[in-house]
């Protein structure tokens, strides 16, 4: 406990949250004021920093609901919110060699009536992109190598029946590794449900809600992507032929 917060942490990550907590009501309002911060968009801007006291680099994210009713519910969560949920299933992920960032810590602080709200750090990722932005940017020689790095990621994910909801093409990052090949990273993994290994439902649920979300960045925003390679990856994730 800090103060009324509650923060559940990596032991060398415990000193400079204290800190941090010491200076600003939440680990994502000091992140934001620090100068050497980074700005990550997404539902909400997220901020790279480090922690105080150790050479842990990590991104910030403050928890907002997502959907048709997020206008009403923004950040407020019944408590203790899906942070810790979060940490359980990265945890469990990264222990089966699913690639998804490591949980540094996660916080939550009360808003009463039994709500409450969360901010949660993770180790920030080598230098990359979302998918799309990675597809965009990288030379078209180098997309082979980019779908190979997220078909395994999807296969990875099929192998211990992890079911992601939320799929989207933006929640795949890449990047390259010290040798120069492609990596691919599963985020914002707080609804990920785990069923029975190489689960036909697990693989046909992502397959299906990424496809549905490459073909709308291809529809609505010009992703160059063929349906050949959409239908690769479809297949990596366990969906039907």
């Amino acid at each position: 406990m800090v103060g009324d917060s509650t923060v559940v942490a990596l032991r060398e990550a415990v000193p400079g949250i204290r800190e941090a907590l010491s200076v600003c009501r939440t680990l994502h309002a000091w992140a934001s004021t620090l100068p050497s911060a980074t700005a990550y968009q997404g539902r909400a801007t997220a901020w790279g920093a480090r922690v105080p006291h150790s050479d842990i680099d990590v991104v910030v994210r403050h928890s907002q609901h997502g959907g048709l009713l997020a206008p009403l519910t923004g950040d407020l969560f019944l408590s203790p919110s899906r942070a810790p949920w979060e940490l359980g299933t990265s945890l469990r992920l990264r222990e089966e060699g699913v690639s998804t960032p490591e949980v540094v810590a996660y916080l939550v602080y009360p808003a009463g009536l039994g709500f409450c709200r969360a901010d949660v750090a993770t180790r920030r990722l080598p230098p990359g992109e979302d998918f799309p932005a990675a597809w965009r940017r990288g030379p078209i020689e180098e997309h082979d190598d980019q779908l190979d790095a997220v078909a395994s990621l999807l296969e990875q994910m099929q192998r211990v029946g992890a079911h992601h909801p939320d799929l989207n093409a933006k929640n795949i990052y890449l990047a390259r590794t010290e040798r120069g090949t492609w990596r691919a990273w599963v985020l914002d993994v707080d609804r990920v449900q785990f069923l029975a290994p190489e689960d036909a439902l697990a693989g046909a649920g992502n397959a299906a809600r990424l496809r549905r979300s490459l073909l709308k960045w291809r529809q609505r925003e010009g992703l160059l992507m063929s349906d050949s390679q959409i239908a690769m990856l479809h297949a990596a994730a366990g969906g039907r032929r």
